[in-house]
């Protein structure tokens, strides 16, 4: 069991840009009701692409910040827990040993990892650093999602404590490098396509490849580009 810092923020604008985005976090103190599609007093600029059942909650490694930090040196956005937009920090827990399907009491409520997280652009804009999203995507450090299976409180400092695996060879590192480094291996695909717990939307980009055998473009998620 490993205890959490939460945390939320409201969309402002991104720097350098006239842009909302809901991607700043900071640390809460108190007691936060978790519902359907999130924390409360959390938000998302764009709902199109961000929030919703399946993007209820984003966990984001604290463990990584150290190497960011190796890499792109002491960033403003890298001195502390809520730099690449997550509700949730804890140390000891990365994309090597989390599953899609792994179940989480978290206080009085009940989490399920659904899918990795998709860098976009926003990022470049959140670090100043212009190939930031792509940087995400290539190291795999990119954090993960939940659903919410029961709503409840959540205090920081609650253990998060695992209850439940129901995919346990489909670590989020295994997906992640069959999408985005060995991106056309017909048996991986396929195995994703047929991953029932994992959400609709990543299991429909296996789907698409298997039918088109092409990899999708994604310059315009990752340099906000068409």
């Amino acid at each position: 069991m490993r205890p959490v810092t939460l945390l939320t923020g409201r969309a402002a604008p991104l720097p350098g840009s006239d842009t909302l985005s809901g991607i700043g976090k900071t640390a809460v103190t108190h007691p936060l009701k978790l519902g359907p599609e999130g924390f409360e007093g959390d938000e998302q600029a764009d709902r199109r692409v961000h929030g919703g059942v399946e993007k209820a909650v984003h966990h984001y490694p604290l463990d990584h910040y150290s190497d960011w930090r190796a890499e792109l040196g002491d960033l403003q956005a890298l001195t502390a827990p809520g730099g690449f937009g997550e509700n949730i920090s804890t140390a000891g827990l990365t994309e090597a040993e989390v599953a899609v399907g792994d179940t989480f009491r978290l206080g009085g409520a009940l989490i399920q990892v659904s899918q990795g997280r998709q860098p976009c652009w926003k990022l470049n804009h959140r670090f100043g650093v212009p190939d930031m999203a792509r940087r995400v995507q290539q190291t795999g450090r990119t954090g993960w999602y939940y659903r919410v299976l029961q709503t409840g409180t959540v205090t920081p400092g609650d253990r998060l404590e695992l209850i439940d695996r129901l995919a346990p060879d489909w670590t989020l590192r295994r997906l992640w490098h069959a999408l985005y480094v060995d991106r056309m291996n017909l048996v991986e695909l396929e195995g994703i396509a047929a991953l029932d717990v994992l959400a609709e939307g990543w299991r429909k980009y296996a789907v698409r490849r298997l039918d088109s055998r092409r990899v999708e473009d994604w310059s315009a998620r990752l340099d906000g580009t068409a």
